[in-house]
């Protein structure tokens, strides 16, 4: 008997150690915590060295923090230049490669500080009162040039009568006037206009040398004998109002006056002195009333004469655009077919990609990300990421990309992760081609079937690609496939698709692609046809709310942060302005039909599909009013539904991790009480 026993005690312990060795080597909600990537990156003017801001979350402060590291362009010598628990971050190289400003809160707020790279040795630099952006030194090394927000007193209307000595009176009234009086993640906003300022390098008061109230915008850019700095502004009446309006224009850091350089309709941003100061290179958009404006890159000289367009034939977006160090070329990132990709041309407007798959800087869900810089050796650094990994620093030598870092290699190569795959159809309404893709879950099975989850990107004119995603990659720890799209009027695939979905959203359209996605998916045999889900954020979260009105082939719904009605949206959210006039045909007032078309209130009645809201209680861009009225309609319809309300947050629900993890926790949890 005691062999038997033994035998069988032996067998309940491999079992259980086979299961513990299985759940170390899964995706977890802790893991998201391990999380690492890196981005900005800076190569030194040798080419010898790379810093970049290495970004990491924290256990303990449920935080994302911003650390500077240093790497060798061989790959050797991965190490901290500034780490800690405070943020260190915008590492800037001097002009002569011997000092990096950069920027920290290492004194409580965010301040600039200057690091001698040889001795190691810091200085603070400023005691600003506001925060500073857009560090950028002038080529003769003695000024920061960055900008900042500052706040002007708050309107008045009526004056209070003398309050008594020690009194205690109700705090004021507070008066708005401006059109653009409120952000997500800010609320409502004290009135205050983005200002240029100069610093000493050396330490020393910050000089502010814009006073007008208007907003004037980087990136800034100085000439080449350190006189004057380039930025862009709409500087006209009513500017609040023309979101597609900018111009170009130089201010001189002896007098503070400003030159306007550019005036066409339209918007020219981004403007770039070249290093000997001959030729400004800048991007250019007109400002028509459309749900896509591609944007391309231009050169002028210097004072605004002999314009060019360099890329008036690349139907995408040409962003990012730096000079290289010879003067008679321009390095650029723009996106094709889900892919972000880094470009060079000459004067003559000769294109050459350089590099491609640029990615891993967006964690929570798949949204094209990643940058590139370019040093004065000509060394191309790229932040690289895969389906597997976020964001590492890379290096272009001879064509190839070489990894310089891994920085989840410590506890990712001990998971097991889902894989990407790539599927192609056509949309059932007009027979458009969609690029989608699908994640399968670790030790995936063709000949199993699997629960199906459809994944909808925001925007709408944003995004996904084949990179890392925490978000799926719980889901697919937890069993699920999880299909993911870029419907019409998804960015990367040039102005005819993109309008595809112009005064169409949300619609019969763009369900139509994500349907016909779960048709193709369904035709690949391995997805349990018993058990689709959907769920989305954003405008995601719409064509959610928008598909259940339409059919109720889903077992269960996540509507993350949508816009259900855009009648009251259209008014009353931070973003109105820009997008009554380029999402819709007019005011709702006199387009009601329109609206209220577009709208997932206008099918709500049809609804019968299991329905979890979640949104932010700070969101001002997809406020919560709009998840409480969905909510009441579908209680007073009888459908099953629960509203998740999210404390203390704007509209990135996800930015902490532990938010991240319950997001994903909560959308699982309800899917799993309709999983057959």
């Amino acid at each position: 008997m005691k062999p038997a026993i033994k035998v069988a005690v032996l067998a309940i312990l491999a079992t259980f150690s086979a299961t513990a060795q299985e759940n170390d080597r899964k995706f977890t909600a802790l893991d998201v915590f391990n999380l690492e990537y890196a981005t900005d990156p800076q190569p030194s003017h040798d080419g010898s060295e790379i810093i970049y801001v290495r970004r990491s979350n924290d256990i303990m402060t449920d935080s994302t923090r911003s650390n500077i590291w240093s790497v060798r362009a061989d790959g050797s010598e991965n190490r901290p230049l500034l780490s800690g628990r405070d943020n260190y971050s915008s590492p800037r190289w001097s002009p002569d490669g011997s000092k990096i400003a950069y920027t920290s809160t290492a004194e409580g707020s965010n301040q600039i500080y200057l690091r001698w790279h040889d001795s190691g040795q810091t200085a603070l630099l400023s005691n600003l009162t506001v925060s500073p952006s857009g560090i950028t030194w002038s080529p003769d090394g003695k000024w920061l040039a960055f900008t900042a927000r500052v706040e002007v007193k708050n309107p008045t209307l009526a004056k209070a009568p003398p309050k008594p000595e020690d009194a205690e009176w109700a705090e004021p009234m507070h008066i708005i006037d401006a059109a653009r009086y409120q952000r997500d993640g800010r609320g409502i906003m004290t009135p205050g206009y983005t200002q240029i300022f100069v610093l000493p390098s050396d330490g020393g008061t910050p000089r502010q040398l814009t006073t007008e109230h208007f907003d004037h915008g980087g990136p800034l850019s100085w000439s080449a004998d350190s006189t004057s700095i380039l930025f862009s502004s709409n500087m006209h009446d009513g500017w609040e109002m023309e979101s597609s309006e900018a111009d170009i224009f130089s201010i001189s850091l002896n007098d503070g006056s400003i030159s306007q350089i550019t005036s066409d309709p339209g918007s020219e941003r981004n403007p770039n002195y070249s290093p000997d100061g001959s030729k400004i290179a800048f991007t250019k958009q007109s400002n028509a009333k459309v749900i896509f404006k591609n944007t391309y890159l231009a050169v002028m000289d210097a004072d605004g004469s002999n314009e060019k367009i360099l890329t008036p034939d690349l139907d995408r977006p040409a962003t990012s655009i730096k000079w290289a160090a010879s003067n008679n070329s321009l390095y650029f990132q723009y996106d094709d077919h889900a892919v972000r990709k880094v470009a060079r041309t000459d004067l003559n407007g000769d294109i050459e990609v350089l590099a491609e798959g640029l990615s891993g800087t967006s964690l929570g869900r798949p949204y094209l990300s990643g940058s590139y810089n370019v040093g004065k050796s000509g060394l191309l650094v790229v932040t690289h990421g895969t389906a597997q990994r976020p964001a590492n620093i890379a290096v272009m030598d001879d064509g190839e990309m070489n990894v310089l870092t891994h920085l989840n290699e410590d506890f990712l190569s001990h998971k097991d992760l889902g894989q990407v795959h790539e599927v192609i159809y056509n949309s059932s309404i007009d027979g458009q081609e969609i690029q989608g893709w699908y994640l399968t879950p670790p030790n995936f099975d063709p000949a199993k079937k699997y629960p199906l989850i459809l994944e909808i990107h925001g925007g709408p004119s944003l995004a996904y690609g084949p990179g890392f995603s925490a978000e799926f990659q719980r889901f697919a720890a937890e069993g699920y496939v999880v299909f993911f799209d870029n419907h019409r009027g998804s960015s990367s695939y040039g102005e005819e698709f993109s309008m595809l979905l112009h005064n169409k959203y949300s619609s019969e359209y763009d369900f139509a692609d994500h349907n016909s996605g779960v048709d193709a998916m369904l035709g690949l045999g391995f997805i349990d046809k018993n058990n689709l889900f959907i769920t989305g954020g954003s405008a995601g979260g719409i064509a959610a709310a928008y598909a259940i009105g339409l059919t109720d082939r889903f077992n269960a719904s996540g509507v993350i942060k949508p816009i259900v009605n855009w009648l009251s949206k259209s008014l009353y959210a931070d973003s109105s302005t820009g997008q009554l006039r380029n999402q819709f045909p007019g005011y709702p007032w006199d387009h009601v039909d329109h609206f209220w078309k577009r709208s997932p209130m206008s099918l709500v009645g049809n609804v019968k599909t299991p329905t979890l809201l979640m949104t932010g209680e700070q969101d001002r861009r997809t406020p919560i009013a709009e998840i409480e009225q969905y909510y009441q309609a579908l209680k007073l319809l009888g459908v099953d539904t629960i509203m998740v309300r999210v404390p203390g947050s704007p509209h990135g629900i996800a930015g902490k991790p532990s938010r991240l993890n319950a997001k994903v926790d909560n959308i699982m949890a309800w899917f799993e009480r309709y999983k057959k």
